[in-house]
């Protein structure tokens, strides 16, 4: 079970009003999400300490469809959670994560992984300690194998921490979905899970690691956030990855969207933040995109720029943090603006494909 520590803490708060009775619960009942999966619907399984934790940081990710908690790695037949809890049965806490491979990858699910726990602790997470709450990475085929492994080198080579990564990545055999009351147990019992993730050190911990470092971009509230460098360099094109994270300019009238006359917004090639609109976008003459406003302002920050012996306004995206371009007063009415921007740093979607690169709610500008 989660730590007496917590249950007893809870219970002295007055939180724990009625206690759950983990062991008169039904058996967890054998996955068969392998079988019924669509072929356009990737699958993944990650083991990161309690499974409450692991599941609420996967659904937060832009394109996972839906993560299941439940058991694997050990020898028992639709174990029970009080039987995996005591350590004896080689299961481990894990989630089955369904995502769609055209908004999220499986690169990028290994980055969110490594984000949520601590790689180099194998006897447990955090305060639950144990083989049940041991990290690990279980692939479903050679391809995962391989991205898992060298995902793992490069963490490992990064200094990122100062001990060894110790997640073993290992063929998954059999999933054991878990009790009904354990899924989506961040919704169903929001208190008592704040409660415990906020005494269990798991954000404590990521904090200290990662700082405010962004990732991959997040359901919650609209917003969006950065991959890491390793999963960046292997997104965007040299040119791409130099103007957007080093500030660099591109050459003007031979960048893709200087000249672009389609209808439809233009969004951070790192993020997928929805920046402008090609109803702000106007001909300036300089050779690259310019629009005399943002789409949605929130999206846009401003910082000062003293490099090449002058005082200019640098255009940053919010969560993406890509260098952009620059803002001048010199722009047409009503504004007077003019955001001279990088094509590196943009991706145009077409008004007709919004609704299926996931902006439904900026079609309506174009109708």
């Amino acid at each position: 079970m989660k730590t007496i520590t917590f249950i007893i803490t809870l219970a002295v708060a007055g939180l724990l009003v009625v206690g759950v009775n983990f062991a008169k619960d039904k058996p967890a009942r054998e996955n068969t999400m392998e079988k019924s999966i669509s072929a356009n619907i990737g699958l993944a399984t990650f083991a990161g300490g309690c499974f409450w934790c692991t599941e609420s940081d996967f659904e937060k990710v832009e394109g996972v469809i839906e993560a299941v908690s439940g058991y694997t790695g050990g020898d028992v037949m639709n174990p029970t959670y009080e039987q995996v809890s005591s350590g004896r049965t080689g299961h481990t806490e894990a989630i089955q994560v369904q995502y769609d491979p055209q908004k999220v990858t499986y690169e990028e699910l290994l980055d969110v992984f490594w984000r949520t726990m601590d790689p180099t602790d194998p006897k447990g997470q955090f305060v639950d300690r144990g083989s049940q709450y041991r990290p690990e990475i279980f692939y479903h085929n050679e391809k995962q194998k391989r991205l898992a492994e060298a995902s793992r080198e490069r963490l490992g080579k990064s200094g990122r921490f100062n001990k060894p990564i110790q997640t073993n990545i290992t063929p998954l055999k059999q999933f054991y979905k878990a009790e009904k009351y354990h899924q989506n147990y961040y919704k169903t019992h929001a208190l008592r899970y704040k409660y415990y993730r906020s005494n269990s050190g798991r954000d404590q911990f990521l904090k200290r690691i990662w700082g405010k470092e962004k990732m991959v971009k997040i359901k919650e509230s609209g917003k969006y956030m950065k991959p890491s460098d390793d999963v960046l360099r292997k997104k965007l094109t040299a040119l791409q990855y130099q103007v957007t994270q080093h500030e660099e300019t591109e050459k003007p009238f031979s960048n893709e969207y200087w000249d672009n006359k389609q209808e439809g917004i233009y969004v951070d090639i790192v993020s997928g933040e929805p920046l402008f609109s090609s109803k702000d976008k106007y001909r300036s003459g300089t050779g690259w995109p310019s629009f005399s406003r943002p789409l949605i302002s929130k999206n846009i920050s401003e910082k000062k720029d003293r490099r090449l012996f002058m005082e200019r306004t640098e255009v940053r995206s919010t969560y993406g943090d890509s260098h952009l371009g620059h803002l001048f007063p010199d722009g047409p009415k009503p504004t007077g603006l003019r955001y001279c921007i990088n094509s590196a740093s943009l991706k145009f979607i077409p008004k007709e494909k919004l609704e299926q690169e996931g902006y439904p709610e900026l079609a309506k500008l174009f109708k």
